[in-house]
């Protein structure tokens, strides 16, 4: 692993997630003091707490204020997906981290897939794509990117937390069938400083995770990315909490992020 000082800053990149379902005001409210402190990219919370946090990060800060939409599993009808993105986006969200519908695209409905996304990219909030990249397969896998590209989605986002942590081959996929025309989100799963780096390697320009924390003080020391501090290991706990009860995640979204 590279010394401190020839790391990148991560910070830009992070997108500071707390999804745990268990966790109140004060959690929200720490959250974003962390992500202003950091410098990160954004904060991801649920829709419920997007007016505590607007708050606390004021219009036109540079940490983005972002809500789920649809989480964890996109299983709700388009019309309820709609009024949530429609709530967040009136309490002060910044982004929309939108679940799809799944299930129309396991029957091949691409018509209603499009649909279902583009009732919410047509509110004008960038917004990302949960495509779960670990979980299609290739064809489907496909056709749900161009579907919501074609949709006016700006981001597509590995996971959420809640299947196969992230992995850099992934990120090299999704842009891969991006073709310039839309951005990855790295997130689900990214355990500590070097799996962090080859997804940013691999072209990620967002990582969605609860262990921001962890990452920016493995930056600060000299063998980045050797061991496990107790920090660490304390943020991997939170992770998976925030998964779920028997879910894998890291903790954004669970840690979808």
């Amino acid at each position: 692993m590279a010394r401190a000082r020839d790391l990148p800053d991560l910070a830009p990149l992070i997108d500071h997630a707390l999804l745990d379902p268990h966790r109140g005001r004060q959690a929200v409210i720490t959250c974003c003091d962390e992500a202003r402190h950091f410098g990160f990219a954004g904060l991801c919370v649920a829709s419920r707490w997007v007016d505590v946090a607007r708050e606390r990060l004021p219009l036109g800060d540079r940490v983005k204020l972002i809500s789920v939409v649809g989480f964890p599993f996109g299983a709700v009808p388009s019309a309820i997906k709609r009024a949530e993105a429609e709530a967040a986006a009136a309490a002060g969200a910044d982004e929309l981290d939108v679940v799809p519908d799944f299930g129309a695209l396991a029957d091949g409905d691409s018509s209603r897939v499009l649909d279902d996304l583009a009732a919410i990219t047509e509110l004008g909030l960038p917004v990302k794509v949960i495509v779960e990249a670990g979980r299609l397969d290739p064809q489907a896998l496909e056709l749900l990117v161009e579907v919501s590209i074609d949709a006016g989605v700006r981001w597509l986002k590995s996971g959420s937390g809640f299947g196969p942590p992230v992995t850099a081959a992934q990120v090299g996929r999704l842009r891969q069938l991006a073709r310039g025309r839309a951005a990855v989100k790295a997130s689900g799963g990214i355990a500590d400083l070097e799996q962090a780096l080859a997804l940013v390697e691999a072209g990620a320009t967002r990582l969605g995770t609860s262990r921001g924390l962890a990452l920016m003080q493995a930056l600060r020391r000299p063998t980045a990315g050797r061991g496990t501090s107790r920090d660490e290991a304390a943020g991997r706990n939170e992770d998976r909490r925030e998964s779920g009860p028997g879910e894998p995640g890291d903790g954004e979204h669970s840690d979808g992020g």
